[in-house]
Protein backbone atom coordinates (compact mmCIF):
# COMPACT_ATOMS: atom_id res chain seq x y z
CA UNK A 1 0.00 0.00 0.00
CA UNK A 2 1.30 3.48 -0.87
CA UNK A 3 2.02 5.74 2.09
CA UNK A 4 0.39 8.60 0.20
CA UNK A 5 -2.87 6.62 0.28
CA UNK A 6 -2.45 6.14 4.01
CA UNK A 7 -2.04 9.87 4.50
CA UNK A 8 -4.79 11.05 2.13
CA UNK A 9 -7.54 8.50 2.86
CA UNK A 10 -7.05 6.18 5.82
CA UNK A 11 -5.71 8.51 8.52
CA UNK A 12 -8.19 11.35 7.87
CA UNK A 13 -11.04 8.83 8.00
CA UNK A 14 -9.94 7.79 11.47
CA UNK A 15 -8.84 11.04 13.08
CA UNK A 16 -11.48 13.35 11.63
CA UNK A 17 -14.36 11.41 13.11
CA UNK A 18 -15.54 9.33 10.13
CA UNK A 19 -14.77 6.20 12.11
CA UNK A 20 -16.07 2.89 10.88
CA UNK A 21 -15.15 -0.68 11.63
CA UNK A 22 -13.99 -1.28 8.08
CA UNK A 23 -11.61 1.64 8.18
CA UNK A 24 -10.26 0.70 11.61
CA UNK A 25 -9.87 -2.92 10.60
CA UNK A 26 -7.97 -1.85 7.48
CA UNK A 27 -5.68 0.44 9.46
CA UNK A 28 -5.07 -2.25 12.08
CA UNK A 29 -3.94 -4.65 9.34
CA UNK A 30 -1.59 -1.93 8.14
CA UNK A 31 -0.10 -1.34 11.60
CA UNK A 32 0.56 -5.04 12.30
CA UNK A 33 1.93 -5.73 8.83
CA UNK A 34 5.60 -6.73 8.70
CA UNK A 35 5.92 -4.84 5.40
CA UNK A 36 5.47 -1.50 7.16
CA UNK A 37 8.72 0.34 7.84
CA UNK A 38 8.30 2.38 11.06
CA UNK A 39 10.95 4.84 9.92
CA UNK A 40 8.85 5.73 6.89
CA UNK A 41 5.43 5.45 8.53
CA UNK A 42 6.38 7.79 11.40
CA UNK A 43 6.16 10.68 8.91
CA UNK A 44 2.40 10.18 9.05
CA UNK A 45 1.81 8.42 12.38
CA UNK A 46 3.19 11.21 14.53
CA UNK A 47 2.35 13.01 17.78
CA UNK A 48 -0.65 14.87 16.39
CA UNK A 49 -2.08 11.63 15.02
CA UNK A 50 -1.69 9.90 18.39
CA UNK A 51 -3.42 12.77 20.20
CA UNK A 52 -6.35 12.69 17.78
CA UNK A 53 -6.53 8.92 18.09
CA UNK A 54 -6.78 9.19 21.87
CA UNK A 55 -9.68 11.64 21.53
CA UNK A 56 -11.67 8.93 19.77
CA UNK A 57 -11.57 6.68 22.86
CA UNK A 58 -14.54 8.63 24.23
CA UNK A 59 -16.76 6.87 21.66
CA UNK A 60 -19.96 5.34 23.01
CA UNK A 61 -19.56 2.31 20.71
CA UNK A 62 -17.58 -0.42 22.56
CA UNK A 63 -16.61 -2.02 19.23
CA UNK A 64 -14.89 1.17 18.12
CA UNK A 65 -13.08 1.45 21.44
CA UNK A 66 -11.90 -2.14 21.13
CA UNK A 67 -10.43 -1.47 17.68
CA UNK A 68 -8.81 1.72 18.95
CA UNK A 69 -7.33 -0.14 21.92
CA UNK A 70 -5.70 -2.72 19.66
CA UNK A 71 -4.46 -0.07 17.21
CA UNK A 72 -2.91 2.11 19.92
CA UNK A 73 -1.30 -0.89 21.58
CA UNK A 74 0.26 -1.96 18.29
CA UNK A 75 1.49 1.57 17.61
CA UNK A 76 3.08 1.66 21.08
CA UNK A 77 4.88 -1.62 20.41
CA UNK A 78 6.01 -0.77 16.88
CA UNK A 79 6.87 2.92 17.03
CA UNK A 80 9.34 3.27 19.89
CA UNK A 81 9.77 7.00 19.31
CA UNK A 82 6.08 7.49 20.19
CA UNK A 83 6.08 5.61 23.51
CA UNK A 84 6.83 8.55 25.79
CA UNK A 85 4.37 10.68 23.81
CA UNK A 86 1.60 8.11 24.31
CA UNK A 87 2.29 7.88 28.06
CA UNK A 88 2.25 11.67 28.43
CA UNK A 89 -0.98 11.89 26.44
CA UNK A 90 -2.54 9.32 28.77
CA UNK A 91 -1.38 11.35 31.77
CA UNK A 92 -3.04 14.47 30.41
CA UNK A 93 -6.26 12.58 29.68
CA UNK A 94 -6.37 11.02 33.17
CA UNK A 95 -5.67 14.41 34.72
CA UNK A 96 -8.62 15.85 32.84
CA UNK A 97 -10.87 12.98 33.95
CA UNK A 98 -9.83 13.36 37.60
CA UNK A 99 -10.12 17.12 37.94
CA UNK A 100 -12.42 18.29 35.14
CA UNK A 101 -14.88 16.08 33.28
CA UNK A 102 -15.14 13.13 35.75
CA UNK A 103 -16.43 10.90 32.95
CA UNK A 104 -14.91 9.23 29.90
CA UNK A 105 -16.05 6.18 27.95
CA UNK A 106 -12.59 4.86 27.13
CA UNK A 107 -10.83 4.77 30.50
CA UNK A 108 -11.13 0.98 30.82
CA UNK A 109 -9.56 0.40 27.40
CA UNK A 110 -6.73 2.86 28.08
CA UNK A 111 -6.00 1.18 31.41
CA UNK A 112 -5.88 -2.20 29.66
CA UNK A 113 -3.18 -0.82 27.37
CA UNK A 114 -1.41 0.72 30.34
CA UNK A 115 -1.45 -2.57 32.25
CA UNK A 116 0.42 -4.20 29.39
CA UNK A 117 2.84 -1.25 29.24
CA UNK A 118 3.55 -1.46 32.99
CA UNK A 119 4.21 -5.17 32.63
CA UNK A 120 7.02 -4.31 30.20
CA UNK A 121 8.69 -1.64 32.37
CA UNK A 122 12.39 -2.27 32.98
CA UNK A 123 13.70 -2.58 36.54
CA UNK A 124 14.45 -0.59 38.57
CA UNK A 125 11.42 1.57 37.79
CA UNK A 126 12.16 5.08 36.59
CA UNK A 127 10.99 8.04 38.65
CA UNK A 128 8.61 9.11 35.86
CA UNK A 129 6.77 5.77 36.16
CA UNK A 130 6.40 6.19 39.93
CA UNK A 131 5.12 9.74 39.43
CA UNK A 132 2.61 8.38 36.91
CA UNK A 133 1.35 6.02 39.62
CA UNK A 134 1.21 8.63 42.38
CA UNK A 135 -0.17 11.61 40.48
CA UNK A 136 -2.42 10.05 37.84
CA UNK A 137 -3.40 6.44 38.62
CA UNK A 138 -4.07 6.52 42.36
CA UNK A 139 -6.27 9.66 42.11
CA UNK A 140 -8.44 7.83 39.56
CA UNK A 141 -9.95 6.03 42.57
CA UNK A 142 -11.96 9.12 43.46
CA UNK A 143 -13.67 9.40 40.06
CA UNK A 144 -17.44 9.00 40.27
CA UNK A 145 -17.52 6.38 37.49
CA UNK A 146 -14.88 4.16 39.14
CA UNK A 147 -17.02 1.01 38.86
CA UNK A 148 -16.80 1.12 35.07
CA UNK A 149 -13.01 0.70 35.02
CA UNK A 150 -11.97 -0.48 38.48
CA UNK A 151 -10.99 -3.98 37.35
CA UNK A 152 -8.45 -2.55 34.90
CA UNK A 153 -7.20 0.04 37.41
CA UNK A 154 -6.73 -2.63 40.07
CA UNK A 155 -4.71 -4.69 37.57
CA UNK A 156 -2.42 -1.70 36.98
CA UNK A 157 -1.94 -1.32 40.75
CA UNK A 158 -1.05 -4.99 41.07
CA UNK A 159 1.42 -4.73 38.18
CA UNK A 160 3.22 -1.87 39.91
CA UNK A 161 3.50 -3.83 43.18
CA UNK A 162 4.78 -6.89 41.33
CA UNK A 163 7.43 -4.72 39.70
CA UNK A 164 8.39 -2.94 42.93
CA UNK A 165 6.93 -4.22 46.25
CA UNK A 166 8.04 -1.00 47.96
CA UNK A 167 5.22 0.81 46.15
CA UNK A 168 2.55 -1.11 48.10
CA UNK A 169 2.45 1.39 51.02
CA UNK A 170 1.96 4.27 48.56
CA UNK A 171 -0.99 2.52 46.90
CA UNK A 172 -2.63 1.45 50.17
CA UNK A 173 -2.14 4.90 51.72
CA UNK A 174 -3.67 6.47 48.63
CA UNK A 175 -6.68 4.16 48.88
CA UNK A 176 -7.13 5.07 52.57
CA UNK A 177 -6.89 8.76 51.75
CA UNK A 178 -9.59 8.46 49.07
CA UNK A 179 -11.76 5.94 50.92
CA UNK A 180 -15.49 6.41 50.13
CA UNK A 181 -17.58 7.51 53.09
CA UNK A 182 -21.11 7.42 51.66
CA UNK A 183 -21.00 4.86 48.83
CA UNK A 184 -21.10 1.27 50.06
CA UNK A 185 -20.72 -0.33 46.58
CA UNK A 186 -17.58 1.73 46.08
CA UNK A 187 -16.37 0.70 49.53
CA UNK A 188 -16.70 -2.96 48.55
CA UNK A 189 -14.68 -2.22 45.41
CA UNK A 190 -11.93 -0.66 47.54
CA UNK A 191 -11.87 -3.71 49.82
CA UNK A 192 -11.45 -5.97 46.79
CA UNK A 193 -8.42 -3.98 45.71
CA UNK A 194 -6.96 -3.90 49.22
CA UNK A 195 -7.01 -7.71 49.30
CA UNK A 196 -5.31 -7.94 45.90
CA UNK A 197 -2.55 -5.54 46.97
CA UNK A 198 -2.05 -7.21 50.37
CA UNK A 199 -1.51 -10.55 48.62
CA UNK A 200 1.52 -8.98 46.90
CA UNK A 201 2.79 -6.97 49.88
CA UNK A 202 5.94 -8.05 51.69
CA UNK A 203 6.06 -7.99 55.54
CA UNK A 204 8.37 -4.91 55.81
CA UNK A 205 6.09 -2.86 53.56
CA UNK A 206 2.99 -4.15 55.35
CA UNK A 207 4.29 -2.85 58.67
CA UNK A 208 4.53 0.68 57.25
CA UNK A 209 0.80 0.92 56.59
CA UNK A 210 -0.82 -1.70 58.82
CA UNK A 211 -2.01 0.60 61.64
CA UNK A 212 -4.08 3.07 59.56
CA UNK A 213 -5.21 0.23 57.30
CA UNK A 214 -6.60 -1.86 60.15
CA UNK A 215 -8.24 1.13 61.77
CA UNK A 216 -10.19 1.46 58.54
CA UNK A 217 -10.82 -2.30 58.46
CA UNK A 218 -12.21 -2.10 62.02
CA UNK A 219 -14.65 0.60 60.88
CA UNK A 220 -15.70 -1.57 57.96
CA UNK A 221 -16.28 -4.51 60.32
CA UNK A 222 -18.71 -2.34 62.29
CA UNK A 223 -20.48 -1.15 59.14
CA UNK A 224 -24.27 -1.63 59.28
CA UNK A 225 -24.22 -2.44 55.57
CA UNK A 226 -23.94 -6.22 55.41
CA UNK A 227 -22.00 -6.30 52.11
CA UNK A 228 -19.21 -4.12 53.51
CA UNK A 229 -18.99 -6.06 56.78
CA UNK A 230 -19.14 -9.39 54.94
CA UNK A 231 -16.46 -8.42 52.42
CA UNK A 232 -13.99 -7.19 55.03
CA UNK A 233 -14.44 -10.33 57.13
CA UNK A 234 -13.61 -12.42 54.06
CA UNK A 235 -10.05 -11.06 54.36
CA UNK A 236 -9.50 -13.72 57.04
CA UNK A 237 -10.15 -16.41 54.41
CA UNK A 238 -6.87 -15.42 52.75
CA UNK A 239 -4.02 -17.46 54.26
CA UNK A 240 -1.31 -14.97 53.34
CA UNK A 241 -3.19 -12.02 54.87
CA UNK A 242 -3.86 -14.05 58.03
CA UNK A 243 -0.13 -14.78 58.19
CA UNK A 244 0.67 -11.05 57.96
CA UNK A 245 -1.88 -10.30 60.70
CA UNK A 246 -0.52 -12.98 63.02
CA UNK A 247 3.05 -11.75 62.51
CA UNK A 248 1.95 -8.33 63.79
CA UNK A 249 -0.79 -9.46 66.17
CA UNK A 250 0.38 -7.36 69.13
CA UNK A 251 -0.46 -4.24 67.12
CA UNK A 252 -3.43 -5.46 65.08
CA UNK A 253 -5.46 -7.58 67.49
CA UNK A 254 -6.32 -4.61 69.76
CA UNK A 255 -7.56 -2.69 66.70
CA UNK A 256 -10.08 -5.30 65.53
CA UNK A 257 -11.18 -7.34 68.56
CA UNK A 258 -13.45 -4.57 69.88
CA UNK A 259 -15.14 -4.15 66.49
CA UNK A 260 -15.64 -7.92 66.24
CA UNK A 261 -17.28 -8.07 69.66
CA UNK A 262 -19.63 -5.23 68.76
CA UNK A 263 -20.58 -7.10 65.57
CA UNK A 264 -21.17 -10.35 67.42
CA UNK A 265 -23.67 -8.67 69.73
CA UNK A 266 -25.42 -6.05 67.65
CA UNK A 267 -25.14 -6.67 63.90
CA UNK A 268 -28.49 -7.45 62.27
CA UNK A 269 -27.25 -9.81 59.54
CA UNK A 270 -26.93 -13.52 60.35
CA UNK A 271 -24.20 -14.14 57.75
CA UNK A 272 -22.08 -11.37 59.24
CA UNK A 273 -22.67 -12.93 62.68
CA UNK A 274 -21.33 -16.27 61.47
CA UNK A 275 -18.28 -14.75 59.81
CA UNK A 276 -17.58 -12.65 62.91
CA UNK A 277 -17.54 -15.70 65.17
CA UNK A 278 -15.22 -17.49 62.72
CA UNK A 279 -12.75 -14.59 62.81
CA UNK A 280 -12.92 -14.39 66.61
CA UNK A 281 -12.13 -18.10 66.74
CA UNK A 282 -9.11 -17.63 64.46
CA UNK A 283 -7.75 -14.82 66.63
CA UNK A 284 -8.30 -16.85 69.79
CA UNK A 285 -6.42 -19.83 68.36
CA UNK A 286 -3.55 -17.65 67.13
CA UNK A 287 -2.71 -16.20 70.57
CA UNK A 288 -5.10 -17.02 73.46
CA UNK A 289 -3.34 -14.81 76.02
CA UNK A 290 -3.26 -11.73 73.79
CA UNK A 291 -6.84 -12.35 72.73
CA UNK A 292 -7.96 -12.44 76.38
CA UNK A 293 -6.14 -9.16 77.07
CA UNK A 294 -7.75 -7.46 74.07
CA UNK A 295 -11.17 -8.82 75.03
CA UNK A 296 -10.83 -7.49 78.59
CA UNK A 297 -9.70 -4.08 77.33
CA UNK A 298 -12.61 -3.97 74.90
CA UNK A 299 -15.10 -4.90 77.65
CA UNK A 300 -13.71 -2.18 79.93
CA UNK A 301 -14.04 0.41 77.19
CA UNK A 302 -17.65 -0.57 76.50
CA UNK A 303 -18.50 -0.63 80.20
CA UNK A 304 -16.94 2.77 80.72
CA UNK A 305 -19.14 4.32 78.05
CA UNK A 306 -17.30 7.64 78.02
CA UNK A 307 -16.70 7.57 74.29
CA UNK A 308 -20.39 6.94 73.66
CA UNK A 309 -21.32 9.85 75.92
CA UNK A 310 -19.02 12.20 74.03
CA UNK A 311 -20.39 11.10 70.68
CA UNK A 312 -23.94 11.48 71.95
CA UNK A 313 -23.23 15.07 73.04
CA UNK A 314 -21.72 15.96 69.68
CA UNK A 315 -24.65 14.34 67.88
CA UNK A 316 -27.18 16.31 69.93
CA UNK A 317 -25.34 19.54 69.12
CA UNK A 318 -25.49 18.70 65.40
CA UNK A 319 -29.22 17.95 65.71
CA UNK A 320 -29.87 21.32 67.34
CA UNK A 321 -27.96 23.13 64.59
CA UNK A 322 -29.96 21.24 61.96
CA UNK A 323 -33.28 22.15 63.59
CA UNK A 324 -32.24 25.79 63.94
CA UNK A 325 -31.34 26.06 60.24
CA UNK A 326 -34.24 24.13 58.75
CA UNK A 327 -36.99 24.53 61.32
CA UNK A 328 -37.48 20.76 61.28
CA UNK A 329 -39.35 19.06 64.12
CA UNK A 330 -38.11 15.59 63.21
CA UNK A 331 -36.54 13.87 66.22
CA UNK A 332 -32.88 12.94 65.74
CA UNK A 333 -31.90 12.60 69.37
CA UNK A 334 -30.65 9.01 69.19
CA UNK A 335 -27.05 8.62 68.05
CA UNK A 336 -26.90 6.33 64.98
CA UNK A 337 -25.12 3.05 65.63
Amino acid sequence: MRYSTLRRKILPSIVLGRTCRWCMSFFLRFVVSNDVDPKVARRFIDQSFVLLLLDLFDSEDPRERDYLKTILHRIYGKFMMLRSIIRRAMQQLFFKIIYECDSHNGVAELLEILGSIINGFALPLKDEHKIFLEKFLIPLHKVRTLNSFHQQLSYCMAQYVEKDPKLAPMILSGALRLWPMTSTPKEVVFLNEVEEILELTQPPEFQLVMTPLFKRIAKCIRSPHFQVAERVLFLWNNDYIVKLINMNRKVLFPLVVGALYINSKSHWNSTVHGLTYNVLKLLMEADPNLFDECSAASSDARADGRDDDERQKRWLAICEQYKARTGSTFSLSAFPR
